[in-house]
């Protein structure tokens, strides 16, 4: 059960960066060049925050339950922050996604609020950049096989 959901998450990995790219650049364009806001980019919007959402219940899932590495952290976590790679998946990646998420969400929340179209584009653009940010710091590359 273990393998099959760290595959799970690690392969939606690419899923959700694919589709936070694609959003980003089409919320950019629209920022940049005052576009006007289309129903594609409100279901971009949707498709980007649902990975985002289904990627932090998987976590969550990982982090809480079944992971042997956060049993191992949980067991002892003293020692844990000692260790670099479980202080970085107790701590470091479980608070920067978190984070991320909740700019996510916070993004698209006042985005669907902005009066303008171009307001709309600017405030996703912003915190869906810092949240990419905080994604791509958080990945463990080293640990990268899919």
């Amino acid at each position: 059960m273990y393998e099959g959901i760290l595959v799970l998450h690690n392969t939606l990995r690419w899923l959700l960066l694919i589709s936070l790219v694609i959003t980003l650049a089409r919320y950019l364009a629209g920022w940049l060049g005052n576009l006007s806001w289309k129903k594609l980019d409100n279901v971009l919007g949707i498709v980007f925050t649902s990975l985002m959402d289904l990627q932090l219940l998987l976590g969550l899932v990982l982090y809480f339950f079944i992971s042997p590495v956060m049993k191992a952290a949980f067991s002892d976590f003293g020692a844990a922050m000692k260790d670099a790679s479980l202080r970085f998946y107790a701590v470091e990646h479980f608070s920067m996604m978190l984070i991320a998420v909740v700019l996510v969400h916070i993004g698209r929340a006042k985005s669907k609020k902005a009066k303008t179209d171009r307001k709309k584009f600017m405030t996703a653009s912003i915190f869906f950049l810092i949240a990419l940010v905080l994604i791509l710091a958080a990945i463990p590359w080293s640990r990268v096989q899919n």
